[in-house]
């Protein structure tokens, strides 16, 4: 006989504990219940939680949280870039603190100190005339790729005329033409004597001149500057080179006041990329010059003259390299933000 005091309904807690058993559709569960590779049928987050690996709980926290798979992927880019691009020249300055006899026992720090390297290096050889020839070189060629190509990118951006698609392409052929197959025809000419040339040069030749070398760089690195320019150019709205032409000036006095100054991140782009890539050529500088500092031999024909026949300062080679790369270092700091927004800028159509 049941108390009358028992507030309990039997019902309901039959009812309670067959809703425990419940599957999450008010359905018995049977835990006998197999999935086809032998594994459990999960019927909630919490039982599905304790049934994943490792890596797929990675995986499902990376849907769940993106930014932080984004973060983890910056830092890891980040540590190879620095570790590739900084590394060698951490090795350089090592190399450079190290006493001459002294380079076999570095591991990561100097066997020694000998800060004096960095001024034995002018000491030794003319080193700042080396590298006064090719900031010169450098900086010649890219005053004569920035004007050329300026014009032949207003010509390829701004202007309609029978052929110039196929001439664009031509010109972007030639710059994947190797340098090399230019030497042979260009040493035969710039080593042949010309009357007009004697009272410049001396002999009539250009022969161990700037010349020599600014003529072919300019040519070489000319491609890259008018595809980059003309991309910038073709950006700029008509209306503000009309507007300038109504007030009476010439189409090259708007591509100078107006095309050129709205295009500055990639005249900047064009400019340092050119710079750079003259500043650190070899083959024309070395096969142009006798490697004479007098006779605008480059700042790598200085590096090269601590290598004699029996004895070769690697010290003096790595801190002379050190201070050869700090002009062209000042110059992408100062140009960052141009040269960044240049590379950016210049892929988007507007």
């Amino acid at each position: 006989m049941a108390d009358p005091t028992d507030s309990t309904d039997p019902t309901t807690a039959d009812s309670s504990d067959t809703n425990s058993n419940d599957g999450s559709d008010g359905q018995p569960r049977d835990p006998t219940l197999r999935r086809p590779d032998g594994g459990a049928v999960v019927e909630n987050d919490r039982d599905a939680e304790l049934d994943r690996g490792p890596f797929q709980q990675w995986v499902s926290d990376s849907i769940s949280h993106p930014e932080r798979v984004y973060r983890a992927m910056f830092y890891v880019a980040a540590i190879f870039f620095l570790f590739t691009t900084l590394f060698p020249f951490y090795w350089l300055l090592m190399v450079a603190l190290t006493p001459e006899g002294q380079l076999q026992d570095i591991v990561f720090t100097p066997n020694g100190f000998n800060p004096g390297a960095f001024v034995e290096v002018f000491q030794v050889i003319p080193f700042h005339i080396y590298m006064f020839n090719s900031f010169v070189i450098a900086l010649a060629s890219t005053i004569v790729v920035l004007v050329i190509a300026s014009l032949a990118g207003y010509a390829f951006g701004r202007l309609e005329f029978p052929g110039r698609t196929p001439l664009m392409l031509l010109v972007l052929v030639i710059s994947f033409f190797p340098p090399a197959a230019f030497f042979i025809p260009l040493n035969d000419l710039f080593n042949t004597s010309f009357a007009i040339l004697r009272p410049i040069t001396g002999d009539g030749t250009l022969y161990n001149t700037p010349f020599a070398l600014v003529t072919p760089l300019s040519a070489i690195f000319m491609p890259l500057a008018i595809f980059i320019l003309t991309t910038f150019y073709s950006q700029i709205p008509d209306g503000l080179e009309d507007a300038a032409r109504v007030e009476g000036t010439t189409r090259l006095g708007a591509l100078f006041r107006v095309i050129i100054p709205l295009s500055a991140p990639g005249v900047a782009t064009a400019g340092v990329l050119t710079f750079i890539a003259v500043y650190n050529e070899f083959f024309f500088s070395f096969l142009m010059t006798d490697g004479q500092p007098e006779n605008w031999a480059p700042i790598l024909d200085g590096i090269l003259a601590y290598q004699g026949q029996y004895q070769v300062l690697y010290n003096l080679m790595a801190a002379a390299s050190i201070l050869g790369v700090i002009p062209v270092a000042i110059l992408v700091v100062i140009a960052q933000e141009k040269i960044v927004s240049g590379l950016t800028a210049g892929a988007l159509k507007e």
